[in-house]
């Protein structure tokens, strides 16, 4: 069995210690397996589709997932950030529900810079790992796209999601 499948929740994987080939070849494993080859990918029973953009979808999502924008540059640009990392194989346990303590699952509608208009976002929040996976739901409402998910490590992190919180919209979308 390769290295990193047989890790649960909340264990971390096993990538620090890899060549950056190597800990891509791993990451890219478990993306596959819980993510892009993984038919039954839903939350309450909808369908997960990852997000449109210039690349390939699935590659673009993959890399949502295991980076994060480097700050300071006119042409923003991505990197290896490890907590993501760390903790890709959990969001496949947080959309299938596995935990249900200390896990705040919210809606609430944000600006969207980029679209320029208010959108609707979807927030499963681990209280006590401090991590958070972001869904939006598709105009039909039908199914989610997963835009992100992340391990709170910033000193702002808490405080922006305790204040989506407050917000929180009735319905979970």
């Amino acid at each position: 069995m390769p290295l990193n499948q047989t890790k649960k929740y909340p264990e971390l994987l096993d990538i620090l210690s890899l060549s950056e080939k190597d800990r891509t070849e791993s990451l890219k494993m478990i993306f596959k397996r819980d993510i892009e080859e993984n038919p039954n990918l839903n939350f309450r029973n909808k369908k997960i589709y990852p997000i449109k953009g210039e690349e390939p979808n699935m590659q673009l999502l993959f890399t949502h997932l295991t980076t994060e924008t480097e700050e300071g540059y006119t042409h923003p640009k991505r990197v290896f950030e490890k907590d993501r990392s760390q903790r890709l194989h959990w969001i496949r346990y947080f959309l299938e529900e596995r935990k249900k303590e200390n896990v705040e699952v919210f809606s609430v509608e944000e600006r969207d810079q980029k679209k320029r208009q208010n959108i609707t976002r979807t927030y499963l929040y681990d209280k006590e790992q401090k991590y958070v996976i972001v869904l939006e739901p598709q105009r039909n409402q039908r199914d989610y796209y997963l835009l992100t998910a992340y391990y709170l490590n910033k000193d702002y992190g808490e405080k922006s999601i305790n204040k989506k919180l407050k917000y929180k919209l009735a319905d979970v979308y």
